[in-house]
């Protein structure tokens, strides 16, 4: 890894400028005479003043309080004098402290990177919680995120597999000596302990996002570059919230893990998990929220595992589904609501698989299944609402599956099934579905070569 890695300039906002002290104090009499004269012409007119009498003559009294304005006059520019040699001091001790700061974050940087690196898996798991302790005291936001930034390459640097069992007999059919054993589970521990550091990251990255934004320790709003990061394990981002900030899963890979995304929220920022791999596991998004940002799940990939998205609510974002494949695994979408935003399922593949969409709610959103193919599988749309939206099936393909609508609503927005094909397959209306028919189903059905279409009586073609 990057091991001579150094924290990002600090931002302009942190280098001290200050102008020449001639420049200064020139500036300062000047505004302090403008505003002087503001409060003696602002008193004339309150006062009343009509004329001055400039035939009175000089007295005592009124030498001695002219003698008296002058010495003020002079105490007020020393204490603007003071003033502005008091502020230029205070500016430079905190520029001055702000960099001691630095130098001393940049040491402990390059201490906790160092020991990142160091071949054994203690000294790695101490540098793990340096660089997240680094984070949370960090001065400014930028070294706050290149702490965060290695913790993240840490994470997506190949890796040794599990080396597994010890075949008995070895490929050349003798017995494994005793050396051989001892060798074979000094890297079996030791493939332990390396994944070990691992799991730690994440799991300290979920509990930073946990806290709340603006508080010490708290990472939200920080981004997370996880491109191709094989997750293996137990990842905790329950309840955590990202925002303001780009989470990047592109091309990882989630297989014998359990992934909770429970009650996590998405808001204000973009989130890739495109092209990822989701397979021999459990992913859980069971109610989070995806709200004001943009969502990419294109061209992933969910096989041999469950992905749950239970009592989620889409509401103002962009989803993306686009060129996803679902295959030998369970996607479940029971009771979500979509709303207020847009979900794209356009040339997704359901296959093999069990789709659940039962109670899920379509309403104030645009949802597009345009070019999906559903087959080999099942897909539950049963008490499913489709109202104040609009849902899209045009072109879509269900084939060698088995799609149902049982109690499904159809009422006030738009669903159509324009184009739709129906071989080799099972499609179900039944009689306790509510409102009309979808746009263009009927007709798709009389031109498709249908496999078994079933349609409540309501809808068959002899009632008008």
């Amino acid at each position: 890894m990057a091991a001579n890695r150094r924290p990002r300039p600090t931002s302009d906002e942190q280098e001290l400028r200050l102008w020449k002290v001639g420049r200064a104090l020139a500036v300062t009499f000047a505004a302090a005479v403008l505003v002087a004269g503001g409060v003696f012409y602002g008193l004339v007119y309150l006062l009343d003043f009509q004329e001055i009498d400039t035939a009175k003559k000089l007295d005592a009294k009124t030498l001695f309080d002219l003698v008296k304005l002058s010495f003020g006059v002079v105490a007020g520019a020393g204490a603007l004098v003071a003033l502005v040699v008091a502020y230029r001091r205070q500016r430079v001790d905190e520029a001055g402290a702000h960099r001691e700061a630095t130098r001393l974050h940049t040491e402990r940087f390059s201490q906790a990177v160092e020991q990142l690196g160091s071949d054994s898996p203690a000294v790695r798991l101490g540098g793990v919680h340096a660089l997240a302790g680094l984070a949370d005291d960090a001065p400014t936001h930028d070294l706050r995120q290149t702490c965060i930034d290695v913790l993240c390459a840490y994470l997506r640097l190949p890796f040794s597999p599990d080396p597994g069992a010890l075949p008995d007999p070895l490929p050349d059919g003798t017995s494994p000596s005793e050396e051989q054993r001892d060798a074979h589970q000094d890297k079996k521990d030791r493939y332990h302990a390396f994944r070990e550091v691992r799991h730690t990251i994440l799991r300290l990255i979920g509990d930073h996002y946990r806290i709340p934004q603006g508080t010490h320790r708290s990472w939200q709003g920080c981004s997370l570059d996880l491109t191709r990061v094989i997750i293996d394990g137990r990842m905790d981002f329950g309840g955590a919230t990202f925002s303001d900030g780009s989470v990047h899963f592109d091309l990882a890979t989630f297989s014998d893990c359990l992934v909770n995304f429970r009650g996590a929220t998405f808001s204000g920022g973009m989130v890739l998990f495109g092209g990822a791999t989701f397979s021999s596991g459990s992913v859980h998004f069971d109610r989070a929220t995806f709200s004001g940002s943009t969502v990419h799940f294109d061209v992933a990939k969910f096989s041999g595992g469950t992905v749950r998205f239970h009592e989620a609510a889409f509401s103002g974002s962009r989803v993306h589904f686009d060129g996803a494949r679902f295959s030998g695994s369970r996607v479940l979408f029971r009771d979500a609501t979509f709303s207020g935003g847009m979900v794209l399922f356009s040339g997704t593949t359901f296959s093999g698989s069990r789709a659940d969409f039962d109670r899920a709610t379509f309403s104030g959103s645009t949802v597009h299944f345009d070019g999906a193919t559903f087959s080999g599988g099942s897909v539950h749309f049963d008490g499913a609402a489709f109202s104040g939206g609009s849902v899209h099936f045009d072109g879509a393909a269900f084939s060698g599956s088995r799609v149902y609508f049982d109690g499904a609503r159809f009422s006030d927005g738009t669903v159509s099934f324009h184009s739709a094909r129906f071989p080799d397959g099972t499609v179900r209306f039944d009689d306790q579905v509510a409102g009309p028919a979808p746009l263009g189903l009927l007709a798709a059905i009389h031109i498709s070569s249908a496999g078994r279409v079933i349609l409540p009586s309501a809808w068959q073609p002899s009632h008008p």
